[in-house]
């Protein structure tokens, strides 16, 4: 897999540089992304209307969507969302849902991985209100027949079929104006590429947690964007988490988790509280505007020995 994704960061780096082989709707494709130019003047705010995140944690429901992007494509998806009762325990499933509506996070897999592989994350999103979708991707999850790497040129296009399949069938749950992305390792890669060379305007916020560059410039709104990365990952290197962010023109952020490799700090521990916590308050200010969120982020991601936060926000 390291070698595979590190080939793919390659091949992905500047505009026009890969051709995405694999399969796009109903029938096949070769996709040649071309790169946007970098935006000349400074990026705007993020455009989300100001306001407070829930002030409480939620209980959590979980639903699962067979969903499919064409017959080659199919898309199982797995969402947690806040839910009605008591915080706490494990996620319920088909739980009545809390009231209100509530900002959408559609989260990528890495290569081989599943969804409730990252279970542990996920539902403490959802139990600080949000909704969040994860896909099983039809050729890189751990379901898959065999696994093609270079079919992640595809993902963003499928990420951003299931964030309209979710709308529709979590439309009084799910605030449309209020839609992020997020992913690991090989979800990096195609989080990044839902703001470059498949941007998804709907988009107004993303997490990149051990991805790279994918598809050329970032293109579009712009919305701002937290890097997360392992200072010893072996399988997507640190200087390739870096690149990505370094293109990136808007309001971004970059969390270091020091000693970490490519997937330590998915388990419990520092590096995961330190992540969990970054990245929630990142959420709650990139999709809630919620200005204390914004605040306590400096806080949340400097610690001596586990975490230290760059930001141009």
């Amino acid at each position: 897999m390291a070698l595979s994704l590190a080939a793919l960061a390659a091949g992905c780096t500047g505009p026009g540089t890969a051709t995405w082989h694999g399969t796009s709707g109903a029938g096949s494709a070769s996709q040649s992304p071309g790169g946007a130019p970098a935006p000349s003047a400074p990026p705007a705010a993020p455009a989300v209307a100001p306001s407070s995140a829930p002030a409480k944690a939620f209980a959590v429901g979980v639903r699962h969507l067979t969903l499919a992007r064409g017959a080659d494509r199919p898309l199982p998806t797995t969402v947690w969302y806040p839910a009605a009762g008591a915080p706490g325990g494990t996620p319920k499933s088909g739980a009545a849902p809390a009231p209100g509506r509530f900002p959408l996070v559609l989260f990528s897999h890495g290569l081989g991985g599943t969804p409730e592989n990252y279970e542990a994350a996920l539902r403490r999103w959802a139990a600080a209100g949000f909704v969040v979708a994860g896909p099983a991707y039809p050729n890189t999850s751990g379901h898959s027949k065999s696994v093609n790497v270079l079919d992640i040129g595809n993902q963003p296009t499928d990420a951003s079929y299931v964030v309209t399949e979710v709308l529709k069938q979590f439309n009084g749950q799910v605030d449309p104006a209020r839609i992020g992305a997020a992913g690991h390792s090989a979800g990096g890669f195609t989080t990044v590429g839902l703001f470059t060379a498949k941007r998804d305007a709907r988009l107004r916020a993303g997490i990149v947690i051990a991805g790279g560059p994918l598809g050329g410039a970032y293109t579009g709104p712009a919305a701002p964007l937290l890097f997360v990365h392992g200072d010893q990952d072996a399988t997507v290197s640190y200087d390739t988490g870096r690149q990505a962010y370094d293109k990136d023109p808007w309001p971004k952020a970059f969390l270091t988790l020091v000693g970490q490799g490519h997937t330590d700090y998915l388990d419990p521990g520092d590096a995961f509280d330190a992540a969990l916590r970054t990245s929630t308050d990142f959420l709650r200010w990139g999709l809630y505007g919620d200005a204390a969120a914004r605040t306590r982020l400096a806080a949340d991601g400097t610690r001596a020995g586990v975490c230290r936060l760059d930001r141009n926000f």
